[in-house]
């Protein structure tokens, strides 16, 4: 398997990981200019914007220290034009998680970071 396919292949494993704990996903890898959103869904009222990060050992780092700043201003600016685009409004209340899958062990973190604007 290449880099992508097993991008992919966790990608998949965090959409039914997801899915399981009651996560209702209604788009996944969402690309625009402005960057890439892995997974995108429901959380009770909140819209969250999913980045999925994978490591096979934690020996070059664990992945969510993957996910920096850089990072999450293209998640941001992808999540501000996905909300344009669809025109949805402002009140809907957003939040940004990274799935972090190291090995065999899965971390949600929820809430991982703030939106970051322009």
């Amino acid at each position: 398997m290449n880099k992508r396919e097993i991008g992919e292949a966790y990608e998949e494993a965090a959409f039914f990981y997801l899915e399981g704990r009651g996560v209702h996903i209604i788009e996944r890898n969402f690309r625009c200019r402005q960057g890439e959103v892995d997974l995108i869904g429901w959380d009770g009222d909140y819209l969250v914007f999913f980045e999925v990060k994978y490591r096979k050992t934690a020996w070059a780092g664990y992945p969510a220290e993957a996910v920096g700043y850089g990072k999450q201003k293209k998640i941001c600016r992808a999540a501000a034009f996905f909300l344009y685009e669809r025109k949805w409004n402002e009140g809907i209340p957003v939040r940004f998680d990274v799935i972090a899958v190291c090995g065999e062990s899965v971390n949600w973190y929820q809430d991982a970071f703030d939106y970051i604007g322009k």
